[in-house]
């Protein structure tokens, strides 16, 4: 899970110039954490956790705005 948010934050560093530091990138980017969220919640939603990811969903769209 960790690699894999290392592989988003890499992501961001090469697609916006704007992006100066990995902890900016870890807790300024809503982007990101939708990401991360909806991965958390698929999981959830894969081992038959239905009403937990559906409202972990509702409360990242509420958070992000995405």
């Amino acid at each position: 899970m960790f690699r894999r948010i290392k592989e988003d934050i890499k992501t961001v560093f090469e697609r916006d110039p704007a992006a100066r530091s990995k902890l900016e990138v870890l807790l300024c980017y809503p982007g990101l954490h939708a990401i991360v969220i909806h991965r958390f919640a698929h999981f959830l939603w894969t081992h038959n956790l239905y009403l937990t990811a559906r409202l972990l969903s509702h409360l990242a769209r509420f958070l992000t705005g995405i």
